[in-house]
Parts: C-alpha cells; sequence; structure tokens
C-alpha cells in the first residue's frame, strides 16, 4: 500500500476522533472539561492537516506527549465524567516512544487511578487498578520490542520526504560505498561539510539538497552540520561545481570539500571541520598527501 493512502486513511480517522470530542465538549456543561475537549479538537484537527508534512523536521517532543497530558487533564478535572476513559492509558504505552515519554505516561496512568479511586471503592478501585497493570504490562513489553526496530530506522530514513536528506548514520555506510565506487569507475567523489547557525539550518539543508543531482544525496550530522556526497566526471568539473554550489547558498557558511580518496575516517573529517578557522577549506588528493 503506498503511503499516501496511509495518510488519507489516518487522516479520515483523526477527524472522526476530532468530531467525536466536539460533540462531547459540545454536551459538556463544566468550563474547564470542555476547553480541554475544544484542545483536543483543535490537536487532532492541526495533526489531520499537517500529518503529511509531520517529518519536515525532526520533532523535538513525541507527539504522544499531548493526548497524555489531555487525558490526565480531563480525568483529574472531571473524573465524574470521564472515568472511563482511564481505559486509554494501556493503549497509548503500546505506542512507539521515547524511554522518558514512556516513564511520564505510566506515571500519569498511575496518578490519574489514583484520582479517580474514590469514585469506585476500595474494592473496585482495587480490582481495576490490577486489571490496568495487566494490561500495561504487554503495552511495555510491545514498547520495549519496537525501541531496537525504531532507532534503527531512524537512522537509516530520510529526514525530509522528497528531499534526499539522511541521517549522520547513514553517511558512514555510503561514504565506503561511494569511495568504492569512484574508485571502480573512475569519478571524481568529494564529501562537503556546511556549518551553520541552527535556525538557518534546516533553509540551507533544504536549499542544498536542490541544488544536488538525483544520484548524490545530502546529511544532518547535527543541530549546525550538514554533508553532501558529491560526483563528478573529473576534478575541473569538481572545481565547478563547488563555486556555482557555493554561490547558490543563500546562508552564511563554514564549507570544508575534501576528496573521497583524501579521507581517512568521517571523524577525522569532523574534527578537521571543527577546528576550521576559515570559511572555506577544500582538502584535495593532492593536498592530501603531501
Amino acid at each position: 500500500m503506498q503511503s499516501k493512502y496511509k495518510v488519507g486513511l489516518m487522516r479520515l480517522n483523526l477527524l472522526a476522533a476530532a468530531l467525536l470530542l466536539a460533540l462531547l465538549a459540545h454536551q459538556t456543561e463544566l468550563v474547564t472539561s470542555a476547553l480541554l475537549l475544544w484542545l483536543g479538537v483543535a490537536w487532532l484537527t492541526v495533526t489531520a492537516i499537517r500529518i503529511e508534512f509531520s517529518h519536515l523536521r525532526p520533532a523535538t517532543l513525541p507527539w504522544q506527549l499531548v493526548p497524555s497530558l489531555l487525558l490526565a487533564s480531563l480525568l483529574w478535572t472531571d473524573p465524574e465524567r470521564h472515568a472511563l476513559w482511564i481505559w486509554i492509558w494501556p493503549a497509548l504505552l503500546m505506542l512507539p516512544q521515547p524511554s522518558w515519554m514512556l516513564g511520564l505516561t505510566v506515571a500519569l496512568a498511575a496518578l490519574t487511578w489514583w484520582s479517580v479511586q474514590d469514585l469506585l471503592g476500595f474494592e473496585q478501585a482495587l480490582f481495576s487498578g490490577l486489571v490496568m497493570l495487566i494490561l500495561v504490562l504487554p503495552g511495555l513489553a510491545r514498547n520495549r520490542q519496537l525501541q531496537p526496530l525504531q532507532f534503527a530506522t531512524r537512522q537509516r530514513v530520510r529526514l525530509v520526504p522528497g528531499l534526499p536528506l539522511w541521517s549522520a548514520h547513514q553517511l558512514t555506510s555510503d561514504l565506503r560505498r561511494e569511495r568504492a565506487r569512484c574508485r571502480r569507475e573512475g569519478v571524481h567523489g568529494e564529501l562537503l561539510l556546511l556549518s551553520s547557525s541552527r535556525h538557518l539550518l534546516w533553509p540551507l539543508a533544504q536549499n542544498l539538497c536542490q541544488q544536488t543531482h538525483d544520484f548524490e544525496n545530502c546529511y544532518r550530522l547535527d543541530r549546525h552540520t550538514l554533508a553532501a556526497l558529491l560526483l563528478s566526471r573529473d576534478e575541473a568539473q569538481a572545481s565547478d561545481r563547488r563555486e556555482s554550489l557555493l554561490k547558490g547558498l543563500r546562508s552564511p557558511v563554514k564549507a570544508r570539500f575534501t576528496s573521497l580518496n583524501a579521507i581517512g575516517s568521517l571523524e577525522d573529517q569532523l574534527l578537521r571541520f571543527e577546528k576550521q578557522r576559515t570559511s572555506l577549506e577544500i582538502d584535495s588528493e593532492t593536498v592530501h598527501g603531501r
């Protein structure tokens, strides 16, 4: 199934959930509860509208943080009306999320169960707590199984759909492949390192990707550094490409071009780039060999 069909189905589900929350918010008399429900409606609607653009940059906070906080707030402010919603916690725990978010979700689930126990009575509260614990444990186990797969996937997926921007982990393996390709086919390959301020990095990344060929990849190494593997027929064409590429970058940058045959290791290149004091350095094979 193509991703666009999955996006359409996901958008439909989110909008249906937003409609359901809107009906509940309309019928709720408590102002605080109604406000929280309308916030949930707004979040679901915005998520549905922007779902195709959700990977334009890596999320600094997991999206599960919003529904977890909204659910906890509803159970704290209006437990009489929303006590049954406590059973949503096991489902939230099954969703992929970082370890700190997993711990926060467990803590919120425990606190909200404690807040509604007075409504249930001792026996029912104890029974519901045991049942919830039984449901939570498979969710935690499932999440633990997914974490290694998620980590490996995040290391290899494109950071921006539609643009050849990849993670730093991918660059390590691509360097070996492109170096062997250059030696086999007799083409000239270069590693480009770019550094810019944090707030200019993503516009610079999109600008860099637009100036590379379809068979060339770009990489985000950290919050300030980008990289690209450039392929040219020979040194003369590589020199022309360097000049035109730097002219096309709208942001002020620090740049370093290094021939793939002159690279010892990626860590060594990053260390040289960090110590670089000039805005541009070209480390060709002949210079490296002196």
